[in-house]
C-alpha cells in the first residue's frame, strides 16, 4: 500500500454511515449516508461515494456527489434526507441506486452506466399494479434498502424496520414493523415479482435468533451461500446470518462488530463498554480470500456525525465469521508501525474515569456526558481539514489505540490543549499496570507537545493514554520515536 490505513479511513473531515462496499471492476467502492458535522439530524447532505483500488485500501479517491435529494421527484426542495443507500450492477450492466427518504416509507431507485457517475431518478419500487410499495395499509414499512443481483439474473431486495413509525409514514395509512423482509424484483429492477414476507422477526423465536433484527439489511454471497447482515435490537452491533437459499431458511451466526467490544469475552455492560455506542450499520466486502466488515462510529457526543470504519474478519472451520475487535487499522493488513506520528482521532478505544461509557444520546451513566472525552473538529462541516481530535479528556479518561509493532520506541510526545494540569499516563493495558512512561502536561489554551522517553518492549501492542489530574485536556495527535 502506498500509505498505512486507519480508522476511520476517510479523511478527518468526511462522515459517512452506513457504507456499503461493492467491488466493481479493479476498484472498491463505498456507498452509504452523508451526515454533516454539527448537524442536528441524520444524513443532510447529498449522497458521494469514495473508492480505492482493490489492491490498496489506504488510497480513497472521492467520486464527487453521485445523487442529489433534489433529484427525486418527490423531494423538489430537499426538505427529506437521503437515508442508508445500496448499489447493484443489474442484469443489464447497468448500476442502481436504492434508497429510503428518512421515514417516508418508500424504496427510491437511480441508475447509471458506472459505479460512480452521475445517477439519474428511474423509479419507485412498486407492486404489479403500478402502487408504490408502502402506500397500503398493512404493508411492512420499507427502510434501508439491501439489493442483491444474484448469479442467474435474478434481484433481491431486502427491507425492514423494527421500530413503529408514527410520522409521517402512518399519518396516511398504517405500516407494519415486524422485522427484515425479503422480495424479488423483475428484470426491470423496480417492480416486486414476489410480495414482501418476513425472513427476521424483530423478537427471536425459541432463542434461534438471539440478536433480534432492528434495521440495517445488507445482503452478499459467501461460498455460495447467503449472508444476511443487520444491526440488532442493541442497536449497536452488526450480525449475520446464513442461508443457502435467499428467501428463506436463515440460521443466526453470530456478531460481527459490535462498537463497543460487547459481546468479546461474555461482556455485555453497555455503562462499560471500550467506546461510546449509538446506532451502526455495514456490509461485507470480500477481496481475494479476505473478508472485512464496515461499519460506522459515533463522534460530536451526537448520532449525527458518523464515520466509516471497517475491520478484517476471520473466518470459522463452519464456513462463518468470528466477531472482529475494534481497532485503530482495520484495513491496513495487520498493526500500524511503532513508530511516527498519528493522529488521536484514530482512537479505538475511549471512555471516562471507572471505564464509563454509555450511547452518546445522552443517557451515559454514572456522569454527566459533560464529563465525558468525544471526538470532534474545529470549524464546520467540510471546512479545511476539519481538524479532528478528541475533546475533554478528564481525570481518569483514556484513550487507546490498537495495534503497533514496536521495534526499539524510545520516546513518545504527544500534542495537546485545553486548561489542564497532569499527566497522560502511557501503558500497554486498559488498565495502566504496565505502564510505560508518565507524560507530564500543563496548558493554558495553546497547545503545546509535550514528552517523555519511554522504553516499549518490541512486538504487537496496544497504546492506552488516561490523563491523570485537573482540568480538561484536548488530545490532537502523538509521535512514537525511536
Amino acid at each position: 500500500m502506498k500509505n498505512q490505513a486507519f480508522n476511520p479511513y476517510l479523511p478527518s473531515w468526511e462522515y459517512i454511515p452506513d457504507g456499503e462496499p461493492h467491488v466493481f471492476g479493479d476498484r472498491v467502492y463505498v456507498y452509504g449516508s452523508h451526515d454533516a458535522f454539527g448537524a442536528p439530524i441524520f444524513c443532510v447532505n447529498d449522497y458521494v461515494c469514495w473508492s480505492a483500488p482493490v489492491s490498496d485500501l489506504s488510497d480513497w479517491r472521492c467520486e464527487g456527489v453521485i445523487y442529489r435529494k433534489r433529484q427525486d421527484p418527490g423531494n423538489p426542495f430537499g426538505i427529506r434526507s437521503l437515508y442508508a443507500p445500496d448499489v447493484t450492477q443489474g442484469p443489464d450492466g447497468r448500476y442502481y441506486l436504492y434508497y429510503a427518504f428518512d421515514f417516508l416509507g418508500e424504496i427510491g431507485v437511480a441508475v447509471c452506466d458506472t459505479p460512480a457517475g452521475q445517477y439519474t431518478f428511474y423509479g419507485k419500487v412498486h407492486h404489479k399494479n403500478g402502487k408504490v410499495w408502502g402506500k397500503k395499509s398493512g404493508e411492512q414499512f420499507p427502510f434501508d434498502p439491501g439489493v442483491l443481483t444474484d448469479d442467474d439474473g435474478r434481484v433481491w431486495l431486502y427491507s425492514g424496520f423494527a421500530v413503529k413509525v408514527p410520522f409521517p409514514a402512518s399519518r396516511w395509512h398504517d405500516l407494519r414493523n415486524d422485522g427484515g423482509v425479503v422480495m424479488e424484483l423483475e428484470s426491470d429492477m423496480v417492480t416486486i415479482r414476489t410480495e414482501p414476507r418476513v425472513l427476521f422477526p424483530t423478537k427471536g423465536k425459541d432463542g434461534a435468533f438471539p440478536h433480534a433484527f432492528f434495521e440495517a439489511s445488507s445482503i452478499r454471497k459467501v461460498d455460495g451461500k447467503y449472508c444476511f447482515v443487520y444491526s440488532s435490537e442493541h442497536n449497536h452491533d452488526l450480525c449475520w446470518a446464513m442461508s443457502d437459499r435467499p428467501d428463506g431458511a436463515f440460521r443466526y451466526g453470530g456478531v460481527l462488530v459490535d462498537l463497543g467490544d460487547l459481546y468479546l469475552d461474555g461482556k455485555t455492560d453497555e455503562g462499560h463498554a471500550n467506546n461510546y455506542l449509538g446506532n451502526t450499520h455495514g456490509g461485507l466486502l470480500q477481496i481475494g480470500s479476505d473478508w472485512y466488515i464496515f461499519y460506522h462510529r459515533q463522534t460530536n457526543r451526537s448520532s449525527y456525525a458518523r464515520q466509516a470504519c471497517a475491520e478484517k474478519l476471520e473466518r470459522t472451520a463452519d464456513g462463518g465469521f468470528r466477531q472482529a475487535e475494534v481497532t485503530s487499522c482495520g484495513l491496513n493488513g495487520g498493526p500500524l508501525r511503532g513508530e511516527g506520528r498519528y493522529e488521536a482521532r484514530i482512537a479505538c478505544n475511549l471512555w471516562a474515569k471507572g471505564h464509563a461509557t454509555g450511547r452518546v444520546d445522552g443517557s451515559a451513566p454514572h456522569k454527566r456526558l459533560a464529563e465525558h472525552p468525544y471526538f470532534t473538529q474545529s470549524g464546520k462541516d467540510r471546512e479545511g481539514n476539519g481538524d479532528q481530535y478528541i475533546a475533554n479528556l478528564r481525570d481518569g479518561a483514556c484513550a487507546g489505540f490498537k495495534y503497533f509493532d514496536f521495534r526499539g520506541c524510545r520516546g513518545i510526545s504527544a500534542d495537546v490543549r485545553g486548561e489542564a494540569d497532569g499527566v497522560l499516563a502511557v501503558s500497554l493495558d486498559p488498565e495502566g499496570r504496565e505502564e510505560v512512561c508518565p507524560i507530564r502536561v500543563s496548558v493554558r489554551g495553546e497547545t503545546q507537545t509535550a514528552e517523555a522517553p519511554c522504553r516499549i518492549p518490541d512486538g504487537v501492542h496496544a497504546l492506552y493514554f488516561t490523563f491523570r489530574g485537573k482540568g480538561a485536556l484536548d488530545f490532537l495527535s502523538f509521535e512514537l520515536k525511536t
